[in-house]
């Protein structure tokens, strides 16, 4: 049914307009791999779309009206930016755990917390507008192998599902041009996204795995990570550049370069980002006081944990309704501290 534009109450404006919020944010989202500025881009979206809402004439969707809008904005505030990959991006090797890990340059992908995404837990990614497969993290970081304007072709025609003609009026392209430009981005993205949709952890299975898993770095076991890890296990760690295969040499890294050194230094609590599980790890600092950490989202294959993606960003646990800090109970003090 079209949509009146002659709605005049703000609040009757931004209830149309509302439903559209989570997939605005998840492209918003695919476009910057950036939880925060995906965040703002979609306040501006939103802002620009309610004040011209009444002269909205129809020509297209309102989803797809919405769409453009986010785009264009997503696309002025891009500009020059540089890309957003992951470390396994970067077609390098495999880096010696032995050795000092070192920071990249520039900006890295971010995880999306599940609840900016989805109102309840996707199982079906077929329920939902946003598609689990179109925001795992290996897809968004390989869209950062292309230029803003190729993303935005591609994410327009491939997961929002526009035209190519609604392509080319959103970014001022001839048909002709956004074929073309779909075409190469889509042999691009193939070279450098070669990874399948993870499986969600729904099995029994699977949840003692990752209760294993929180064991293992709770008590400071490196014997046990290795045990729930798979023996070809990727370890990626943003900002720094390297990133390390195999289940021993990950906890050579972890037992050589984590400030943590005895059980109960980190404390693990779960949370999701991208449709998989998270751990939210907090370090036990100087005064006793167990501070934001990391983030290590974790992708389970068959013979264990097979990817895990460690951020290093304490700034991002607001984003997820995590606390800075967290207090341990004494009785569960007595257990992770090996008493």
């Amino acid at each position: 049914m079209p949509v009146s534009t002659r709605l005049g109450d703000p609040a009757d404006i931004a209830a149309v307009l509302a439903p559209f919020r989570r997939e605005i944010r998840a492209h918003c989202y695919r476009m910057t791999g950036c939880v925060h500025d995906a965040e703002d881009l979609t306040q501006e979206t939103y802002l620009r779309a309610w004040r011209a809402f009444p002269g909205f004439e129809h020509r297209s969707s309102l989803r797809t009206w919405l769409y453009r809008i986010a785009t264009n904005v997503c696309l002025t505030h891009l500009g020059q930016r540089s890309r957003r990959p992951l470390p396994t991006g970067l077609g390098t090797a495999p880096a010696d755990p032995r050795r000092r890990p070192r920071e990249g340059p520039g900006a890295w992908v971010e995880p999306m917390p599940d609840a900016w995404l989805w109102s309840a837990a996707p199982v079906d990614p077929g329920e939902h507008a946003v598609g689990r497969d179109s925001v795992r993290i290996a897809f968004v970081a390989a869209l950062h192998h292309l230029g803003a304007r190729p993303r935005a072709v591609l994410l327009l025609r491939d997961v929002v599902g526009c035209t190519a003609r609604e392509v080319a009026e959103v970014l001022d392209m001839s048909v002709a041009g956004v074929n073309s430009t779909l075409h190469r981005a889509r042999v691009r993205l193939s070279a450098v996204d070669a990874t399948a949709l993870p499986a969600l952890p729904q099995r029994p299975a699977d949840r003692r795995l990752l209760d294993a898993y929180l064991r293992a770095f709770e008590r400071y076991d490196m014997a046990a990570l290795v045990e729930v890890l798979a023996a070809d296990a990727v370890w990626e760690m943003p900002p720094f550049a390297g990133w390390y295969h195999g289940a021993a040499q990950i906890a050579t890294l972890i037992a050589t370069w984590c400030p943590a050194r005895h059980p109960g230094d980190m404390l693990l609590r779960r949370t999701a980002a991208n449709g998989l599980p998270v751990f939210a790890v907090y370090l036990r600092d100087t005064d006793g006081v167990h501070r934001a950490f990391q983030l290590q989202q974790l992708s389970i294959g068959a013979g264990g944990v097979h990817h895990v993606t460690a951020w290093f960003a304490p700034e991002l646990f607001s984003a997820f309704g995590l606390p800075a800090t967290v207090a341990v109970p004494s009785g569960q003090r007595s257990r992770t501290d090996g008493a």
